[in-house]
């Protein structure tokens, strides 16, 4: 597989936004998640709205979509995006025991929205893991991972 080039540095090395302004505007869409790994009891507790803090999902979900719009504010390259859809949702799973935090971004634009979806998830993870750490500083972010991207130039991709 060959490699492509690091598009965020210029022919010096020097870090640069890329220039997406000769790029045709078309759909993109993104989809990522992230798990967060607890103890039983803790999951119970948030599926039975007892945390004492409020509905977890619910405003995990809120965090998420918020972030989502914020990401050009929080990594430094990316291009500030209109984004036509965020959408998060939160899935328990006992066997885990956790939660899936899945978003999913789209636009109609010249670059992608991966970093969108992939923000949207981890800082959806983060504030299960606020929310909850009082009842269980053990629990664990992981798989922070694109699951699918569609649109622009490298087509449709899925995990």
């Amino acid at each position: 597989m060959t490699q492509d080039p690091l598009t965020h540095f210029d022919s010096h090395g020097a870090p640069h936004m890329v220039d997406v302004s000769a790029k045709e505007i078309s759909f993109r869409q993104a989809v990522a998640e992230a798990l967060i790994r607890m103890q039983p009891e803790t999951l119970q507790r948030i599926l039975d709205g007892d945390t004492h803090k409020g509905d977890v999902r619910m405003i995990a979900r809120m965090a998420g979509i918020m972030a989502a719009k914020k990401t050009a504010d929080l990594i430094p390259l990316c291009h500030p995006l209109a984004l036509s859809a965020v959408d998060l949702q939160v899935e328990a799973l006992p066997d885990l025991p956790g939660l899936r935090l899945q978003a999913r971004c789209a636009l109609n634009g010249r670059t992608g929205v991966e970093m969108e979806a992939l923000t949207a998830a981890t800082v959806a993870a983060l504030t299960v893991y606020d929310m909850c750490k009082a009842m269980d500083r053990g629990m664990v972010i992981e798989q922070v991972r694109l699951v699918e991207k569609q649109g622009g130039q490298s087509g449709h991709w899925r995990l």
